[in-house]
């Protein structure tokens, strides 16, 4: 590999920019050279800006870094946001104009019409639409951390029985709240069985990503209806759903495994680094998958399916689980920019 890209961080002080942080240590492509926050934590060395909640320790050398202000005056060109929704918008907007590739995590730009809305292994060929963009760089989309594990299981599937129907029933991580998250009196014992927007997320962000792609935008996979109900849970991390499909050609139990085991896409083809070797792993076992046994699967980045059953109602019912803040996240977000890398949209930035 060349010289490693440089790249800048929005939003680095919370929860997402520190996954960010955490999962870029010695990437082979990757280089962290420039952190953003709020104006409160501009001019503050990282480590006094940041209350550092990940598992490992926090790289000295990042720890040094002077926090910046988010406005496109940054050296590097390829920009990772975990901004919150309420402002990024507007700051990812400015940064593209200046000529700056964004990779966002925020929900803000997912149903602009010229913004790929990725999961690489579904709908890489979406990524042809930053030609369309007015930018002078770029905006590419992460959807939301509970779509991409069930939108990972379901594309091999669709694209071999074609869905119908869909019944989803998620049951979420804390962690997908955010640092300090829900409060402890809310959620030991107990259950909430409401997460704002959640349930439109998973209701539309499936059309637009397993959507075909036109001459200008994606034309929306409107023949399948979604019914979503979200809960979060006492987890740490892995989003646990459990959903119901029905399809237009039924197909066995079997064809459904065979199409889970044999799924791979274009990440897999191209060897990108964070790149799982399989995107879904099936478990035959009747109490797996569950969040503390697989959501680490190869490195967080895999998505784990199981109890595959026939279902009265729909045709089947199955478990799906995925890591929130790896794949859901940060790390499904870097292998959107990997993809853009391995398709030559970074090489003026080199």
């Amino acid at each position: 590999m060349e010289k490693k890209i440089k790249v800048g961080i929005l939003g680095a002080t919370g929860s997402v920019g520190q996954k960010f942080i955490e999962l870029l240590k010695n990437h082979p492509w990757f280089e962290i050279a420039e952190l953003g926050a709020s104006e409160r934590s501009a001019g503050k060395k990282y480590k006094d800006a940041a209350n550092w909640i990940m598992k490992s320790p926090l790289n000295k050398d990042i720890s040094e870094l002077e926090v910046k202000k988010c406005i496109p005056n940054y050296e590097s060109k390829l920009i990772f946001s975990g901004l919150d929704s309420s402002v990024a918008e507007q700051i990812e907007t400015d940064f593209a104009n200046a000529g700056y590739f964004v990779i966002s995590n925020s929900r803000n730009h997912r149903f602009d019409k010229d913004v790929p809305l990725m999961i690489p292994e579904v709908n890489a060929e979406h990524l042809s639409l930053i030609d369309k963009q007015p930018y002078k760089g770029g905006i590419v989309t992460n959807p939301n951390c509970s779509t991409i594990g069930m939108v990972l299981a379901l594309k091999p599937l669709h694209d071999a029985f074609k869905i119908k129907k869909i019944n989803v029933v998620t049951m979420q991580a804390l962690s997908g709240g955010g640092y300090p998250g829900v409060p402890s009196m809310d959620i030991i014992d107990n259950v909430v069985p409401f997460i704002g927007g959640e349930e439109e997320k998973m209701e539309t962000e499936p059309l637009k990503i397993l959507g075909k792609l036109g001459n200008s935008e994606v034309i929306f996979e409107n023949d399948i209806k979604i019914s979503a109900q979200c809960n979060r849970v006492a987890v740490i991390d892995g989003h646990l759903e459990t959903v119901q499909v029905e399809f237009e050609n039924k197909p066995t139990k079997e064809e459904i495994i065979d199409a889970w085991n044999n799924f791979k896409g274009v990440p897999q083809e191209l060897q990108l680094p964070f790149a799982p070797i399989k995107p879904i792993h099936y478990f035959a076992e009747d109490n797996l998958p569950q969040p503390k046994l697989q959501r680490d699967l190869e490195n967080g980045m895999a998505g784990s399916v199981g109890r595959l059953r026939e279902d009265p109602l729909f045709h089947y019912k199955f478990i799906v689980l995925s890591h929130n803040t790896v794949r859901g996240a940060a790390g499904g977000t870097i292998l959107n920019a990997e993809l853009l890398k391995a398709k030559g949209y970074l090489d003026k930035i080199n």
